[in-house]
């Protein structure tokens, strides 16, 4: 008998488009069947957190809490290659944006985020403000926030408010470390068992290279969950954010994984030392 896998992801393009070849029945998936169920980042890492999904994507941030009961898949990892989160404001950059910070309110899409946690490595002088990410761009525009941390689209539309950059916090990781910034992954209970965790694994992995073979129509899907970006924009946003470091992370980004877990750590942003665990199964 068929066994149902729930998996959770975000309602944005890029996870539409990894997850497209799974969603549409386009590749065999033998006896698990896949039930899709859409949320925001923040909420998937709150769910996790108790144990309520059997494969979801999840912040970086967040697998420090989970690691213990979640395994992260080589598969289906959101990396930025130089770019990544952004912090914005209403007025242009100073000239040292990391002290300019302190004190600041600074709008943040999450606690849990991997883009919060950047945050606070890079300046943990400020105060946060937690809200919708889908709200940040607003908010910094109206004055209620000093300065907003934007993910997803908002990385490429805050100029349409007349927004000013003061940081790339993927950018700022690159030039730090030489390495790329990890913002999302997915992960796999363990209590599903070898067998299934190994199948799941192998499943993402397909769906992933199914959609950069059948880009057209996988970007046809994903445009679906594009939030009015546009055609362009859309291909744009979903080459940042799948690509080879989606079908695996490799050493680079392994490394990567550890790195901003372990710096994490060192500086008592997460509770205790991230023994990471990456599922590949070919």
């Amino acid at each position: 008998m068929p066994q149902t896998i729930h998996v959770a992801h975000s309602p944005d393009s890029d996870d539409a488009f990894m997850f497209y070849a799974l969603a549409e029945g386009l590749i065999d998936t033998g006896d698990l069947r896949y039930e899709h169920e859409l949320s925001d980042i923040e909420s998937l890492n709150r769910r996790a957190l108790n144990g309520e999904l059997e494969v979801s994507a999840v912040s970086i941030h967040a697998y420090a809490y989970l690691w213990r009961s979640y395994a992260l898949l080589d598969s289906g990892s959101s990396m930025g290659d130089g770019y990544g989160p952004r912090l914005v404001a209403r007025e242009p950059a100073p000239a040292d944006a990391q002290a300019a910070l302190r004190g600041k309110r600074v709008a943040v899409p999450g606690k849990f985020t991997t883009a919060y946690l950047a945050l606070q490595l890079y300046q943990p002088d400020l105060e946060p403000v937690v809200m919708a990410f889908d709200t940040i761009e607003d908010a910094v525009a109206a004055g209620e926030v000093d300065v907003g941390l934007l993910i997803h689209e908002g990385q490429l539309t805050f100029q349409d408010q007349g927004l000013h950059l003061w940081q790339d916090l993927g950018e700022w990781w690159m030039n730090d470390t030489g390495l790329p910034l990890p913002l999302g992954g997915n992960v796999v209970r363990r209590d599903l068992g070898p067998k299934v965790v190994a199948q799941v694994a192998r499943d993402l992995r397909a769906s992933i290279e199914y959609a950069l073979a059948h880009r057209a129509p996988a970007l046809e899907h994903a445009a679906r969950f594009n939030r009015g970006i546009g055609a362009e924009r859309t291909d744009t946003f979903v080459g940042m954010y799948v690509n080879d470091w989606t079908v695996s992370y490799g050493e680079r980004g392994r490394q990567a994984v550890r790195l901003l877990l372990d710096r994490a750590w060192a500086a008592a942003i997460i509770p205790e030392r991230v023994e990471v665990e990456f599922i590949d199964e070919r």
